[in-house]
């Protein structure tokens, strides 16, 4: 008899999923609480899965032998407890998908920084001629790849939501960034849950699998005491240290990749990517790369013709000899901090949004160094500007991109920066931090234009 498939969620990775059950044989349905967009819905229908939206029919998914469930949607949602208490398995799309593809697995996880090494990992590949994927958080969904297409490998960027539900799914090259707070709201205010979720990364890996991480992460470093892995170990630093696979050598002016496979040295000046957080990106998108043995040129090249990713310290314009720097996708301290390290002095910073229990005193080192104005930018600023007044000399309270913008340009000056860096989400006056971005670069180019 066909296995019973439901599928909670209607985007990129629960329709993917619901085609590769379909192609399989299952018995298939689609549940969305909210609304499933025209596309999905057209694709949905183009391969005769059944489907609903606007809520659940629980009678019908607690009939499921298996559960595919969008990772927004969290564990302690009532209509996941009703399916764990009939004792229904629930798993993520890349768990499903990957039991279908025998392709090499580069996974990339992290707090920051994961999506520009996942592009910047996939691009060293593509260039070199490897049939590759992208996957998780960019790209198509995998399950929807496995479906329709072969590829030889896949780097898939995961979020420690998508991790949650993944148990037999093993990489063959796994990523850790770094790990600092974010979305603490969802793991009960409790930073380990947060961590292990994170670490689910490991799960599985062989003594022929590798693992790729930042040396210097206290986060990492405290948890690779408590935990084990067979995985041959790839750590890069700044710095050399003892067991050091990538770091800078020759006064910090050398990028050196050292693997059994692979030794590379890289002139820093012909990295595209700038910035302390992109040096260490690319140390883990090349050590990737090393170890699946591209050739050494191919991967020098393309660390130097990488165009980077929009909406992560993306430049937009000059205007007045004022630069502007769209780095909306830093939603949390963290991000805007590393933003912040590679900005110059006079730096006009523009912050807000959607607060998730922030801490500012990570960045007031670099805001006393490097900015001499901040523009709040959110429906409610009160924490902000009750956090920064006092502590930097100029600061504005804005309700509205276009206000911020204009604000922005009115205080900076010939040789200033203005950077958009929130460090909050989205969702207090726009629908996702892309739309954000988008219409950050609109302002500016408003301003361009007058």
């Amino acid at each position: 008899m066909s296995k019973n498939l439901v599928i909670l969620g209607g985007g990129e990775s629960g329709v993917g999923a619901a085609i590769l059950g379909k192609k399989k044989g299952m018995n298939v349905f689609l549940s969305d609480f909210g609304s499933i967009t025209e596309d999905y819905r057209r694709m949905l229908d183009s391969e005769g899965i059944e489907w609903e939206q606007g809520g659940h029919s629980m009678d019908r998914i607690l009939t499921a032998d298996e559960v595919v469930k969008s990772p927004g949607i969290p564990p302690t949602a009532p209509i996941i407890k009703a399916i764990d208490e009939k004792g229904i398995p629930v798993i993520s799309e890349i768990e499903f998908a990957g039991r279908y593809t025998d392709a090499k697995m580069v996974c990339i996880t992290g707090s920051n920084g994961k999506t520009t090494t996942t592009l910047l990992t996939y691009h060293i590949l593509k260039n070199a001629g490897i049939n590759v994927g992208l996957a998780g958080n960019v790209g198509q969904s995998l399950a929807l790849q496995v479906a329709h297409e072969k590829h030889d490998v896949y780097v898939i960027e995961l979020s420690s939501f998508q991790l949650e539900n993944m148990y037999d799914f093993r990489a063959n090259i796994a990523v850790i960034l770094n790990i600092t707070p974010d979305h603490l709201d969802r793991y009960d205010y409790e930073m380990q849950n947060y961590i292990n979720a994170k670490f689910r990364i490991l799960n599985n890996l062989t003594p022929q699998d590798a693992f790729i991480y930042w040396q210097d992460d206290p986060v990492i470093t405290r948890q690779l005491e408590r935990i084990r892995t067979e995985a041959m170990m790839f750590p890069f630093a700044e710095h050399h240290e003892v067991g050091t696979k990538a770091y800078l050598a020759d006064n910090e002016a050398s990028l050196i990749i050292d693997t059994p496979a692979t030794t590379l040295n890289i002139p820093r000046a012909e990295l595209s990517l700038n910035g302390l957080h992109n040096l260490y990106n690319s140390m883990a998108a090349a050590l990737s790369a090393c170890i699946l043995k591209i050739d050494k040129e191919e991967i020098r090249a393309a660390l130097g013709n990488f165009e980077g990713v929009e909406h992560r310290l993306e430049y937009t314009a000059t205007i007045n000899g004022v630069r502007y720097i769209n780095d909306s996708k830093a939603t949390n301290v963290n991000s805007c901090w590393y933003a912040l390290e590679s900005m110059p002095s006079g730096t006009v910073l523009i912050l807000g949004g959607k607060d998730k229990g922030n801490d500012y005193n990570e960045i007031m080192p670099l805001v006393s160094e490097k900015v001499k104005a901040i523009v709040c930018m959110g429906k409610d600023n009160t924490k902000l500007l009750d956090f920064f007044r006092g502590k930097i000399s100029e600061i504005y309270d804005t309700h509205s991109i276009s206000e911020a913008v204009k604000t922005a340009s009115e205080i900076a000056t010939d040789g200033d920066t203005v950077l958009l860096s929130p460090c909050c989400a989205s969702f207090d006056l726009f629908s996702s931090y892309e739309d954000r971005g988008r219409k950050f670069k609109d302002e500016v180019r408003k301003l361009a234009g007058s």
